[in-house]
């Protein structure tokens, strides 16, 4: 970066609004009410966004709350910026949460975080002050938990505010995990990170404050948080923002910004460009301009190949190029970013023996030049792999997780990371905090942080496998639930999302175990096909494709399986659903073991 560097965020942000005032802004784009389809955009220029976030600091520190943690609970827009950037300048620990009042089922978790992090005040706006105000009170926490609607008296003066003392080592936000695989920990991200890691993004997707973005990751999610939020505010750049429940509701919006606003970059998981793929039409896709954009960052879960090569033939004609991809790697543990593909490189796509990968090698397969690319050719034999790029500056290292030591190139592992962007640790979690920060190699390197992640490295770019906890083993081979999830969507048109997990012996009918395969379907894609059939054909895809000699498949309708509030798979609770008989079942494919329980829970559900 030119000029100095500073060790705290809001000495950055400050100098970035002397230098652009508000000629630098945020843009949020709201569905307006009524006949036709129109949308209302507001902007928040970064000397406002300073006022605001000013006066929101005067109260904050008016009430003690200094190095104390305060529960942010908006909606989608730029009174959560205000909000959070008010929480930075006053000192305190400002932890991003979804909206529960939007989610009933959202409520426990808020619970959670709310006794974990000793909440004491809540930060919100004037349309949801009352309903957070009576769920606390029905929870029993009305007294022990106030809150502060943030919008009100903002005309006021509230007297000068004074900038506390900050250092690399002061706590900045709590960012709370979305729980895929366990409860949710709050990862203590300090300025020093922060700075770090928005500096290993600018460095890669070669930022400056003639960049603009438009995105709809949601806010609470380290992704929305570092990516769409704070890395604006760091490179001084222009955002366009509008709410992930717009964007579901009409994916081609995100595209017509871009189009509009001429940006450069924009950032989602995989799920989201698969989406955009399925629901923009062609009369839409004549009215895209894509032509703008420079980097297309896909993480925040596998890449799947297939997405990108289906993307490529389907927008080019707006625009797009191959080269714009950035696949990417990162957690909430690491701030955001580990790795990334190279600024304009585009992405890489390797095959891969698949049976040596069950045995965690990473053996390439060269295609013909007849088979290259098709998904189909020698199904079972080769895996089609996205790398998620180069590593940026930290020391990221491929870890045998039971030995402990360290692997070569081309021998799969836990990612290990160490470097300025790993955060400090869990919230008042000693011990998670030394299991996850603080590992050391058989050799006695560290301390690295454990990612909990399998991957390998290959001829320098990271290729990350799957999660450890959702890894199937079947006969000793180790088979990744998201490969089984990929094969079974890419078996019939109707397939859509599905989640792959273990039923150990206690769950079956015969005492052994059995992998299953909870699939929804969308009945108008099946075409008639019966339910039943169609649960045996993708059987038959994935069990040929992963030698599984005994695989169960359940077809359900959309939004059966479990996703994260950052729509992520939850392959734990989808597990739950069905043991608690909780899933609706349209035809299945099922082994002997796990017939008798699906369809005892099933006839008990819904007699």
């Amino acid at each position: 970066m030119d000029g100095k560097m500073h060790t705290d965020f809001v000495s950055h942000f400050r100098e970035n609004v002397r230098t652009h005032g508000d000629r630098r802004h945020f843009t949020f784009v709201t569905e307006e009410a009524g006949p036709g389809r129109s949308y209302k955009e507001d902007v928040l220029g970064f000397a406002g966004l300073d006022r605001r976030a000013g006066a929101l600091a005067r109260r904050l520190q008016e009430r003690g709350l200094r190095d104390r943690a305060v529960l942010l609970l908006y909606p989608e827009g730029l009174e959560f910026i205000a909000a959070f950037v008010g929480c930075l300048y006053a000192r305190v620990v400002a932890v991003p949460a979804p909206l529960p009042v939007l989610d009933a089922g959202r409520f426990d978790r808020t619970r959670r975080i709310i006794a974990d992090a000793d909440i004491s005040w809540i930060l919100t706006d004037g349309a949801h002050l009352e309903s957070i105000e009576g769920w606390l009170k029905e929870a029993g926490l009305a007294g022990k938990v106030q809150c502060l609607d943030t919008e009100a008296a903002e005309d006021e003066d509230p007297g000068p505010w004074t900038m506390p003392e900050f250092g690399p080592d002061t706590l900045a936000f709590l960012q709370y995990t979305s729980g895929s695989t366990s409860e949710p920990k709050g990862v203590m991200v300090t300025h020093g990170n922060l700075v770090y890691n928005a500096e290993e993004i600018r460095r890669r997707i070669q930022g400056s404050p003639e960049a603009i973005g438009v995105g709809w990751v949601p806010h609470f999610h380290d992704m929305g948080l570092v990516g769409q939020f704070l890395e604006p505010l760091y490179l001084g750049m222009r955002y366009v923002l509008t709410s992930p429940i717009t964007f579901i509701k009409r994916p081609v919006l995100w595209l017509e910004l871009v189009t509009r606003h001429r940006a450069t970059i924009i950032v989602a998981p995989n799920f989201g460009y698969e989406l955009t793929l399925r629901r923009v039409t062609d009369r839409q896709l004549e009215t895209l301009d894509l032509s703008s954009l420079q980097t297309v960052k896909n993480g925040a879960e596998p890449v799947r190949a297939a997405t990108l090569e289906r993307w490529n033939e389907r927008f080019a004609p707006a625009g797009f190029e191959p080269r714009m991809w950035m696949p990417c790697y990162g957690m909430a543990e690491a701030t955001l970013l580990i790795s990334a593909a190279p600024w304009g490189s585009g992405p890489v796509i390797r095959d891969f023996d698949a049976a040596a990968l069950t045995r965690d090698r990473a053996v390439p397969v060269e295609q013909d030049e007849g088979t290259a690319g098709d998904e189909d050719a020698d199904e079972g034999s080769v895996r089609r792999l996205v790398s998620s790029g180069r590593p940026v500056t930290l020391d990221v290292r491929i870890v045998d997780p039971e030995s402990l030591e360290p692997l070569p190139d081309g021998r799969a592992g836990e990612i290990w990371v160490r470097g300025g962007s790993v955060a400090a640790g869990y919230w008042h979690s000693p011990v998670e905090t030394r299991a996850t920060f603080q590992a050391y190699t058989a050799g006695g390197e560290g301390p690295f942080l454990r990612t909990g992640d399998l991957g390998f490295v290959d001829g320098g770019e990271l290729f990350v496998t799957g999660r450890s906890k959702d890894l199937i083993i079947v006969n000793g081979r180790n088979i990744h639930a998201h490969d089984i999830e990929e094969t079974a969507q890419a078996a019939h048109p109707a397939a859509l999302v599905g989640a792959a997990f273990v039923l150990d012996g206690t769950a079956t009918a015969d005492g052994r175990e059995q992998v299953v395969l909870v699939q929804e379907i969308s009945t108008r894609a099946a075409a008639g096909t019966p339910p039943d059939e169609l649960a045996g054909r993708i059987k038959a895809a994935v069990a040929r494709a992963h030698e599984l000699p005994a695989l169960s498949v359940v077809l359900t309708g959309r939004g059966t399986v479990r996703r994260t509030t950052s729509g992520k798979l939850r392959r734990g609770p989808t597990r739950q659903a069905l043991l608690d008989g909780e899933v609706a079942v349209l035809g299945a494919d099922l082994e002997p073991g796990a017939a008798k329980f699906v369809h005892t829970h099933h006839s008990q559900k819904h007699d």
